[in-house]
């Protein structure tokens, strides 16, 4: 008689499949590994049960006694419980019931188009001991990710062969999800990285590897650039600008023009009158969300969205209704 599989041997069979389909699971596949550890060692026969999760969620490292951590540690098992349905039916899945609601995400700061002119300018004059260099790198870096709803990141490890500027395309490998894609450019966004690629080459020498935005300082000379480095830059703008902040966060981020991006496509869509469900796929793809259900929060989560969305409804509703024959 062949002996029971164990809960480990479950989640790890969960993760290869689920990293295989580009999921990162980092934080999860942490909680689920310590979760299949903690029911071995139970050496139980019986159905996982919503009791045995909530002990093992208050059994945190940091013995916390906060229920926001539990909850989320409880979040973390319910794609793995339903997935061991198909062996064992009676497996229950943790619902917001217990310990309550995991925080929802935070309302963003969605940047008027006078701000995103403010910070470029700003980023074009910053001090430089190359002339030029320093400020056309952050210019076009956040030029770059303001046109196109790029991840910093994403932005960040694009390799000099990553820009193909005569086809105006971006080849961005193995993102956050493991994954790439095929970002197209608009001919003003190829103009920029052109002059910028330019500058850049008449300073360093570029290979294929090269990085395409390089550090203009010292020994950083060609080298990349680093998120702390480019945050720092950020944030001493954003106080120099004296943004008043319309997000939920603590102030304006480099982020939110990720957001801004997405938001206004979808404002543009809503003005010209495009269906709006048709091209959020489309949209969904290209800024590299794993699931088109992450682009469709913006709908319910932005405020100027909602706003379009409800008057679109409003203005359906007071259609005459027709008769059936």
């Amino acid at each position: 008689m062949n002996a029971p599989i164990t809960m480990a041997t479950h989640a790890e069979n969960y993760l290869h499949e689920r990293r295989r389909l580009g999921f990162g699971l980092r934080s999860p596949g942490y909680s689920i590994i310590s979760f299949a550890h903690y029911i071995d060692a139970l050496n139980t026969q019986e159905p996982l049960t919503v009791e045995m999760m909530a002990d093992w969620a208050r059994q945190d490292q940091g013995h916390s006694a906060d229920p926001t951590t539990w909850a989320r540690r409880l979040k973390h098992l319910r794609s793995f419980c339903r997935y061991l349905r198909q062996f064992e039916p009676r497996t229950e899945v943790p619902d917001d019931s217990l310990f309550g609601r995991v925080g929802q995400r935070l309302a963003p700061h969605i940047y008027s188009g006078q701000e995103i002119i403010d910070l470029l300018n700003a980023a074009h004059n910053l001090d430089s001991f190359i002339p030029g260099l320093r400020g056309a790198t952050y210019e076009t870096l956040f030029g770059l990710l303001a046109s196109t709803g790029l991840r910093i990141s994403e932005a960040l490890h694009l390799l000099d062969s990553n820009v193909d500027l005569k086809a105006g395309i971006l080849t961005i490998r193995q993102t956050k999800f493991a994954k790439s894609r095929y970002v197209p450019l608009h001919p003003s966004t190829v103009d920029a990285l052109r002059q910028y690629q330019s500058l850049r080459n008449r300073h360093i020498e570029v290979s294929d590897e090269t990085r395409f935005f390089v550090g203009d300082r010292g020994r950083r000379l060609g080298q990349p650039l680093s998120q702390r480095q480019v945050h720092r830059v950020f944030i001493a703008i954003r106080n120099h600008l004296g943004w008043i902040n319309r997000g939920a966060h603590n102030g304006p981020r480099i982020h939110d023009l990720r957001h801004t991006f997405i938001v206004r496509r979808i404002l543009l869509w809503q003005t010209q009158g495009t269906n709006v469900d048709q091209q959020m796929l489309a949209l969904s793809t290209y800024v590299g969300h794993a699931m088109v259900t992450n682009t469709y929060w913006y709908l319910t989560g932005i405020p100027e969205l909602m706003a379009g969305a409800a008057n679109r409804f409003e203005a359906f509703a007071q259609l005459p209704e027709t008769g059936h024959d």
